[in-house]
């Protein structure tokens, strides 16, 4: 140890930095092992495998200060929180030789019009990734310029997540693409692995662990302490009863030929959606309780993994919150099946009389203090994976006379209130100034936030994932020797956790290895890596317009996939237009059932608006309909719907099936039809001139074109409407029969106008 403290003094006091033109001098350490990555990540697109404190972020410098000052454009770096975009925006303003005005961030609460016009005159933007989505699928941005791409927490590259489709369009549209992908913990498994690679379209990988020779003189000294605890008997009697539930619900399962006994929280998930998936298929009955029974399952397990891993008050509150559920209108048919349960009545009659506390917070707090009175100044972070517990440790540390803070997520949990971005950076602050000496943290403290250094680190709970792991441990062992200490309930899951969790850690690294060698040797599927998807982005003339609320459901991105022209816009009516008299309503069948039940999201009220406004209106209904209601509810209200207000209801599978739909209907409108996209709303109409258009287009299949041609023969509308049959006729495209149904229309009196069609 004395040896390793003589070379980390040297290094120290003979500190070299990078010199380039554009970064500031005297800022950026030179690490061998970072100028190497940076050299490979300037060769090809680079996925960089390093663990937290070991300046993943300097490497990004290194390559963009490069790319930036060798080619003509901008570069951008995505982040997955706004926290962190702001943090890597205040690190290159800090570092970078580039004017301020000029690097950027951007998120949801800038206007889409001032963002278009930040990206144009910015060489560097930071933001979220699905703002950058939202305007790359609009249309308000081009990635055409951009030399360079930093994917932030690389391992989220996965499925639908923004990520992948902004590395779709850049790869295909950027003159001169390079990637660069950084993370901490890509995750164990290999096909996953593999995913992130092929999504991003990676072709190198770089991995440093805290073993390697030129990463071990930048690392300090972390030891790892497991404390076990015993459950108090009085805990274990609640979990027994609840236990008992869970047993009465797996043999339910059992008799319906299901067998979920013993599976993991991610397999009975797993389990839960392909029965649900075959439900909907076939109809039957007992696949449909079976799923209510697995939500049950998955309700009650939370309990005992609450009264193991956190204590009783988490478990209280989340009792209290599960009986508020069962009551509500609307409360989903699990939480009423619980509480009418009287097994589980007896557990929550025994965890109210319950006085034992789950021995874990006692030796959090025998564990803190004697850190603080070893080292006055330490500076300590909890980690939990429930605020309801942050709240209790909060409480209990403050009792002893401890400067704590909770640090928690934006979002508000049942009746508790997120921290605020600007409370979540004051809060760091002054952890960082060490006017706090402990941070009780959620997953929020996990994931790429520069949260200083510690001098100990405590899971109160082991967690399964790997990736949580690692994070977690990378805060402490950074600028100086920190210890990591994971409180461990004997005989429970908080052991198969942290076995999982190290196992895991384990295989990622050999996996990643594995899949370095298999590059170098030519032996991976590299086509898989590089390959743009076949159904590449080529836009087309058929534009579909979208309703900004809409942007969520992921179908505008499937819709530019398939090669639409897609315009983002706060529709009035209808969620997609697809012509000036086809608009549509979509709803999940959840979105459905919901309508139906709760008068302030009337669904008919909607329909009726939308039919006044097109000729042609279609409701989609999306996946399952069935479980929640009775059938003869849901068909009852699809009969109004398609007989008494006369729109058609289109069911679909999946978002996929709607995307494909919705493109089939925009080409067969626009492309065979030839008929324009009009918006039949309110602030839309904006001129005279639009608004003579619209008029003349809402006679019965007329269409903008024909109305433009009408208006430019006639002029006035007074005219189309005292013009003769042969006068009409005249017209480009105006035939005989078309004639005679504008003549109709405005030559026949009101009262006789209920007898005869147009």
């Amino acid at each position: 140890m004395m040896a390793a403290n003589i070379i980390k003094d040297a290094q120290i006091s003979n500190v070299e930095y990078v010199s380039h033109p554009l970064i500031k001098e005297n800022t950026v350490e030179r690490r061998t092992y970072q100028m190497s990555i940076a050299a490979t990540a300037l060769m090809r697109n680079t996925l960089v495998v390093l663990p937290t404190g070991l300046g993943k972020t300097a490497v990004a410098l290194l390559v963009i200060a490069s790319r930036l000052h060798n080619d003509e454009g901008k570069a951008l770096i995505l982040a997955p929180t706004k926290p962190l975009v702001e943090q890597h925006a205040e690190f290159f303003r800090k570092h970078l030789e580039v004017e301020d005005s000029e690097i950027i961030t951007l998120s949801g609460e800038v206007p889409p019009e001032k963002r278009a016009q930040l990206w144009k005159k910015a060489r560097l933007i930071v933001s979220t990734p699905q703002v950058v989505e939202n305007d790359l699928i609009a249309g308000r941005i081009s990635l055409e310029d951009v030399v360079h791409v930093t994917f932030d927490e690389a391992h989220r590259a996965v499925g639908e997540y923004a990520y992948v489709y902004i590395a779709e369009r850049y790869r295909r549209e950027a003159k001169n693409p390079l990637i660069l992908a950084i993370t901490a913990s890509p995750g164990s498994d290999a096909e996953r692995i593999r995913q992130v690679m092929k999504n991003l379209g990676i072709d190198e990988v770089e991995i440093r662990t805290e073993s390697d020779a030129d990463v071990k003189p930048y690392i300090f000294a972390r030891k790892v302490e497991w404390v076990k605890v015993e459950m108090p008997e009085e805990l274990k009697t609640v979990r027994q009863k609840l236990n008992e539930a869970l047993k009465l619900r797996f043999k339910r399962l059992a008799r319906l030929g299901i067998s979920a006994e013993g599976l993991s929280k991610r397999d009975l998930l797993m389990l839960q959606e392909s029965i649900q998936a075959e439900a909907a298929e076939t109809g039957n009955s007992n696949l449909f309780e079976a799923v209510s029974i697995l939500a049950e399952v998955l309700k009650i397990q939370h309990g005992v993994e609450l009264i193991e891993t956190q204590g009783l008050d988490a478990l209280k509150e989340y009792f209290k919150r599960l009986m508020k559920e069962a009551r509500a209108k609307g409360g989903s048919k699990a939480a009423r099946s619980i509480a009418g349960d009287p097994v589980f009545r007896e557990a929550i009659a025994k965890a109210a009389v319950c006085r034992a506390n789950h021995p874990k917070l006692q030796k959090l707090k025998e564990i803190i203090k004697k850190q603080l009175d070893a080292k006055p100044d330490s500076r300590i972070i909890v980690f939990t994976n429930f605020r309801d517990t942050v709240r209790v440790i909060e409480e209990e540390l403050r009792n002893e006379g401890i400067s704590v803070s909770r640090f928690v997520g934006q979002a508000k949990r049942f009746d508790r209130k997120g921290m605020s971005q600007k409370e979540q950076v004051k809060t760091i602050e002054k952890f960082r100034e060490d006017e706090i000496s402990v941070l009780v943290a959620t997953s929020v403290g996990e994931e790429g936030l520069d949260i200083p250094s510690t001098d100990l680190v405590v899971f109160y709970e082991a967690v399964p994932s790997e990736i949580r792991a690692i994070q977690r441990k990378g805060r402490t062992g950074r600028t100086r020797e920190g210890k990591i200490v994971v409180l461990i309930t004997k005989g429970t899951r908080d052991e198969a956790y942290y076995w999982s969790s190290t196992r895991k850690e384990k295989t990622m690294y050999a996996k990643l290895y594995e899949l370095k060698n298999d590059i170098k040797q030519g032996q991976a599927n590299l086509e898989d890596f590089s390959q743009i998807i076949e159904e590449g982005i080529v836009k087309s003339a058929t534009t579909v317009y979208v309703d900004s609320r809409e942007s969520s459901s992921g179908i505008a991105k499937k819709l530019s996939r398939l090669g639409l022209s897609v315009k983002v816009k706060n529709l009035e009516v209808a969620d997609y237009v697809v012509s000036d008299r086809v608009a549509i309503e979509r709803k999940t069948g959840e979105d459905f059932v919901e309508s139906i039940v709760n008068r302030d999201r009337d669904i008919f009220s909607q329909l009726i608006r939308l039919k006044k406004h097109y000729l042609r209106p279609l409701l989609i209904i999306e996946g399952n309909l069935y479980g929640r209601l009775n059938p003869n509810a849901i068909r009852g209200a699809l009969a109004a719907i398609a007989v008494d207000i006369g729109i058609p209801v289109v069911q679909t599978g999946n978002s996929d099936e709607t995307a494909g739909f919705i493109a089939m209907l925009a080409r067969r409108e626009q492309e065979l039809r030839g008929r324009e996209v009009i918006l039949h709303a309110g602030k839309t109409k904006k001129t005279l001139r639009e608004m003579q258009e619209y008029v003349v287009s809402a006679m019965s299949n007329i269409g903008p074109v024909i109305a433009r041609n009408l208006l430019e023969h006639f002029q006035t509308i007074e005219r189309i409407a005292t013009a003769s049959e042969e006068e009409l006729i005249e017209v480009p495209k105006i035939g005989k029969k078309t004639a005679e149904r504008i003549k109709r229309l405005m030559t026949t009196p009101y009262s006789e106008a209920d007898r005869l069609e147009v």
